[in-house]
């Protein structure tokens, strides 16, 4: 039971940092700052902050002209959806210690 808090609050402070970081993106192009590399945007998707990158990008409307960000974004989402499933449903057992 631990392990799964652990596990909650993982993704729930990788998803606000995905927000966050696509609201601080758009402040910084509109000030003409120095920006956040998209390769820090899709990784922060891709590690489990895909709801809040996406989130993040239709709030802030930042980034939806970018096909790859319009499309990828969302597609890691249901992505990350389909491979929870796939590992509820299967066959498969998993043990935290």
């Amino acid at each position: 039971m631990q392990s799964a808090f652990f596990i909650v609050i993982y993704f729930v402070a990788i998803n606000i940092l995905g927000f966050a970081l696509m609201g601080s993106d758009k402040r910084r192009a509109m000030r003409r700052a120095f920006r956040i590399p998209e390769a820090t945007l899709f990784a922060v998707s891709i590690i489990g902050g895909s709801i809040g990158t996406t989130l993040g990008m239709f709030v802030f409307r930042h980034k939806t002209k970018h096909w790859y960000f319009r499309f990828g974004l969302p597609l890691i989402l249901i992505l990350q959806i389909l491979l929870l499933f796939f590992f509820k449903l299967g066959p498969f057992e998993f043990s935290f210690m």
